[in-house]
């Protein structure tokens, strides 16, 4: 499996004011979960309205999968016959597939297969990905921390 590359472009402020770029690099926390998988933690917040000031790197921040009051944005990467992950998280999603396809599996066997330039919006659904392609597939998540789904009378609680 050939490594995630992404370069990480931050911007921040001088003691002037004055905009500046505070970080240029490839991204160096990727990190693997799970067979033919690999992600790396762009940026994460905490709070909201979210603090723009300091220089801090909040890439490096431990988080989970997302932040119950603030954010995170990440690019995972699906190799070919990834290991599922059958999960839930207390957020909303947004997501941009940014190369090759991948199916979205449900509850109740739905299936949502989808392709480079689609975007989701994934509203604290239970869900899968599974790449049952020749080729990787690369997906931008932007997740915000978002209080439990409530339906039918029950919670339905963050999972995997």
């Amino acid at each position: 499996m050939k490594p995630l590359s992404i370069r990480r472009i931050v911007t921040g402020h001088d003691a002037q004011g004055n905009a500046i770029v505070q970080i240029d690099e490839i991204a160096g926390n990727v990190v693997s979960q799970r067979a033919n998988q690999q992600a790396a933690v762009i940026w994460t917040t905490e709070g909201f309205p979210v603090d723009n000031e300091g220089t801090s790197d909040d890439s490096t921040r431990s988080v989970s999968t997302s932040e119950l009051n603030g954010t995170v944005f990440r690019i995972v990467y699906y190799g070919p016959g990834v290991a599922p992950r059958n999960h839930r998280t207390d957020s909303i999603d947004y997501a941009v597939v940014i190369s090759g396809e991948i199916d979205m599996e449900l509850d109740g066997g739905v299936v949502v297969h989808v392709r480079q330039g689609d975007v989701l919006v994934q509203r604290g659904t239970i869900h899968n990905w599974v790449n049952k392609g020749t080729e990787p597939c690369v997906i931008a998540f932007s997740l915000i921390g978002a209080h439990p789904v409530k339906t039918g009378g029950k919670t339905l609680d963050a999972i995997g």
